[in-house]
């Protein structure tokens, strides 16, 4: 099953310093048909202006994705981390018993990020963040791992789920094919360009819910750069 929303119909929030659309019911946004898909919670599509940004505010019991799509993203939490995190790159936020946190856009130009929501395998535990860069490169024509509950087997940033995030950047014409286990949920978003995923046309920023596949191949449409992940 193939389940494509299509960018127009996501949740949508908006104020003078943010651009946000919603896959899921977040905030002020409700759908009880989009309460989340496996154990993936949030995927927000956010546009956050020069010199503004969310400012502290807490988090616990969730894994907390940030992919970087345009920009960048400046991070500070309660913990005394502080990290700037670019286009391509991502960071891993895992709030475990709690955390206060404060994400800013200190740059010039519009930052665009995925920031993905899932919830961990066990409540609890020690507060961490983390981030790491993927430069592009490494991610053309194949599915590389940006998150992992098993980082020594699948590499990628330590999360505290049972679950993965990839990511990949395909030339037109190219394709890549991911073979889920039995009974997993997978939620793919093209970032940029559009991709077709087992014959269904997925447009940049659209959403795919997926499951119940044995095989799910990638073709690019147009030159496109893709987020994808893989929950119980």
């Amino acid at each position: 099953m193939i389940d494509v929303r299509t960018f127009d119909s996501l949740g949508r929030f908006q104020i003078d310093w943010l651009n946000a659309k919603h896959h899921f019911s977040f905030g002020h946004y409700h759908d009880p048909s989009r309460m989340g898909w496996g154990a993936l919670r949030v995927w927000n599509d956010d546009e956050i202006q020069p010199k503004t940004g969310f400012p502290p505010h807490p988090h616990a019991d969730m894994e907390i994705i940030t992919y970087v799509r345009d920009g960048a993203i400046t991070h500070e939490d309660s913990l005394g981390n502080k990290g700037r995190t670019v286009a391509g790159d991502v960071q891993v936020m895992s709030a475990g018993s709690g955390i206060r946190h404060a994400e800013y856009n200190r740059e010039d130009e519009l930052t665009r990020i995925f920031q993905i929501w899932i919830v961990p395998e066990t409540r609890g535990g020690a507060p961490r963040w983390d981030a790491m860069s993927f430069p592009k490169a490494d991610r053309a024509g194949e599915l590389v791992m940006l998150a992992s509950g098993d980082p020594d087997a699948d590499g990628g940033l330590m999360i505290r789920a049972d679950a993965r995030v990839m990511g990949a950047t395909l030339k037109a014409g190219h394709s890549v094919t991911y073979s889920p286990k039995p009974g997993r949920h997978q939620y793919l978003a093209a970032t940029k360009g559009a991709v077709e995923i087992n014959g269904a046309r997925v447009n940049a920023r659209d959403g795919a819910a997926i499951t119940d596949v044995d095989a799910i191949t990638i073709t690019a449409l147009e030159d496109a750069e893709l987020v994808l992940t893989d929950t119980r």
